[in-house]
């Protein structure tokens, strides 16, 4: 008997990469997030989204580093940012971060350059599935994201929140045309519900999700044995042959230190990676001549 079937067709590979932004202002915390990305991360592509022009020395680090300096319109983003902000030109740009949902991927992981990783962010990916999970955040937050008056509102009285410095998503479950509609819609609600004091894409990030009801997990319900843990001042954080483990022995899989504070004082064990991921990525320009 012959067999009738048609061939069966491959579905084609999903494309996978990590976005950052950057520019020469913050090349101290780039250097060492670089050189910890070529330790635990580099078989996933990494892509520099521009701060501003101000890029002389970070595009001779990125060539350097493999990582692709992506050109991307943001001239309607620039216009949601003056419109939600138009008192704080300086600090607006924080929300071209969002473009990281224009990369032409299946799947990205964002990350801010203030933070180290510590594993292998291969782990992260290929969990994004709509209706099921659309959303992976680090852990749960309190703070910085809403004044009390979200309490009013029955899809944020319980909603996840989170720090946007690190996030993985998909642009099929959440497109920056997303970001649009809602503020066109709900703009109003946006502002009586935001915390101010310095804040831009983080509530507004949070404010997105909650009002599209997307899925959200944390880092420990998708990954077996990951820490929640992210935070350099985080105690109990422990030194290992693998990585640094929190105090239940699960995997911390990135370090933060958010708001681009002073540099690292060596005060923690985890203050000492970043020194040592410094000087790697210094010697190593050195070297070729940077």
């Amino acid at each position: 008997m012959s067999d009738t079937r048609e061939p069966s067709e491959t579905a084609p590979a999903k494309k996978y990469g990590i976005a950052i932004i950057a520019n020469d202002r913050v090349i101290d915390w780039l250097l060492p997030f670089l050189e910890s990305y070529r330790a635990w991360s580099s078989s996933i592509p990494l892509y520099l989204i521009p701060y501003d022009d101000n890029l002389t020395r970070t595009r001779l680090v990125a060539e350097a580093y493999g990582v692709e300096v992506v050109s991307l319109d943001s001239g309607e983003l620039d216009a949601l940012a003056r419109r939600l902000y138009p008192l704080n030109p300086g600090h607006r740009r924080r929300l071209r971060k969002l473009l990281a949902l224009t990369l032409p991927l299946d799947e990205v992981i964002y990350l801010d350059v203030d933070i180290i990783l510590l594993q292998d962010f291969t782990k992260l990916l290929g969990h994004i599935e709509a209706g099921k999970t659309e959303f992976i955040v680090s852990a749960r937050v309190t703070d910085y994201i809403y004044n009390s008056r979200f309490r009013d509102y029955d899809y944020l009285r319980d909603a996840l929140l989170f720090n946007d410095g690190f996030f993985v998503t998909s642009r099929s479950v959440l497109s920056l045309q997303d970001f649009y509609d809602v503020i066109t819609r709900d703009e109003r609600i946006f502002h009586a519900v935001r915390q101010r004091g310095g804040l831009f894409a983080q509530p507004l990030t949070n404010f997105v999700v909650h009002r599209q009801a997307l899925k959200i997990a944390t880092l420990s319900e998708i990954v077996p044995h990951a820490s929640e843990e992210s935070y350099y001042k985080s105690d109990g954080i422990l030194a290992s042959p693998d990585g640094p483990e929190d105090r239940k022995g699960n995997k911390v899989y990135f370090c933060h230190w958010p708001g681009i504070i002073g540099m690292p004082r060596h005060r923690r064990p985890i203050d000492i990676i970043w020194h040592q991921y410094a000087e790697k990525a210094k010697a190593r320009l050195k070297a070729l001549g940077l």
